[in-house]
């Protein structure tokens, strides 16, 4: 039984890989159409130092934007932000540190960006994959902790700015970055840190399927309040970038010549985010699950308001939020 709840996760998240594999090996990367000027908005990308990340604050640096590249890499970032500024960019680009693993982290964080008055029009975050298995420094598992908690943190300690930031036909928006693994995903309300039976594969699945059902919910109380704030969230596809450094063995050897002829760039992996920030055909559009470029269905278990309103209290309760 020990093992079987172990291998179920490993080959369902598998299984995912290889049907995303076999779209990609058939259709064309989405592609970018012409994206509209934006001067003086304001943008935080998390994890924007490389990878998709630093494609998607690249692009928005270009159209003019103010993007703040927010991560834990101090000298990636300072690398990150020279490279974009060398390509004389329109807009202003800058490195923030912030820990996504640290609750602390997020809320200084948070506070710094409020302290600076700035507008806030875009929020992307950004996560990690299937790290071995630890902790953070509150104690959540590691997958949980930083491509969930983290961003739901981050999110709702900027929401004030976000819905004052929007206004009627210019939203605010925010892009979540989810994966094809979400349909993978198992929620345990019981066991939200995988402490039971550890799978990496599994704690990944369920951390960008908790990062939907957040998606969801947050949509549905923005709407409900009125706020010129959208939510969407993102797929990328399977993408050749260091998130898959972790990747079992065998399945890390098998993944350099498959990368090569099947997977997307960092960039084409990065363009549906950014379609979802910017894209007037985005506009006041919020609450979908976006892949390839196009409105996707995610897994039926997302779309339950039951489960996304359980774990959103849930979710409060484990980063101190009650009180906010």
């Amino acid at each position: 039984m020990w093992l079987l709840s172990l291998l179920v996760p490993f080959f369902r998240l598998y299984f995912c890989g290889i049907r995303v594999l076999l779209y990609q090996m058939f259709n064309r990367s989405f592609t970018l159409p012409v994206l509209p000027e934006q001067n003086g908005k304001v943008a935080i990308v998390t994890g924007g130092t490389r990878g998709m990340g630093f494609e998607t604050a690249r692009h928005l640096a270009s159209l003019g934007m103010h993007v703040i590249i927010a991560g834990i890499e101090q000298q990636e970032g300072i690398m990150a932000v020279q490279k974009i500024h060398q390509e004389h960019t329109k807009g202003k680009v800058e490195f923030v540190y912030l820990d996504l693993t640290s609750l602390k982290s997020v809320w200084q964080f948070a506070q710094m960006f409020k302290d600076q008055g700035l507008s806030l029009h875009v929020l992307v975050n950004n996560g990690t994959m299937l790290v071995p298995q630890r902790q953070t420094e509150d104690g959540f598992e590691f997958h949980f902790g930083l491509n969930y908690l983290g961003h739901f943190l981050l999110t709702n300690l900027l929401l004030d700015i976000l819905k004052k930031s929007g206004g009627p036909g210019c939203c605010s928006r925010i892009v979540n970055m989810s994966s094809a693994t979400h349909y993978a995903g198992v929620l345990d309300m019981n066991d939200l840190q995988k402490r039971i039976c550890y799978s990496s594969h599994g704690a990944y699945a369920q951390s960008k399927l908790a990062l939907v059902l957040f998606t969801y919910y947050l949509q549905d109380q923005l709407t409900a309040g009125g706020y010129s704030v959208t939510t969407n969230a993102v797929d990328p596809g399977m993408v050749d970038t260091a998130l898959y450094d972790n990747l079992w063995s065998l399945a890390q050897a098998l993944k350099k010549p498959v990368a090569k002829l099947l997977f997307r760039t960092p960039a084409e992996g990065a363009s549906t985010a950014i379609y979802a920030a910017v894209a007037s055909e985005m506009e006041g559009v919020g609450g979908c699950y976006l892949y390839n470029g196009q409105k996707t269905q995610s897994s039926p278990v997302s779309y339950d308001s039951n489960v996304q309103a359980q774990l959103w209290k849930k979710s409060c309760a484990l980063v101190g939020l009650e009180k906010v």
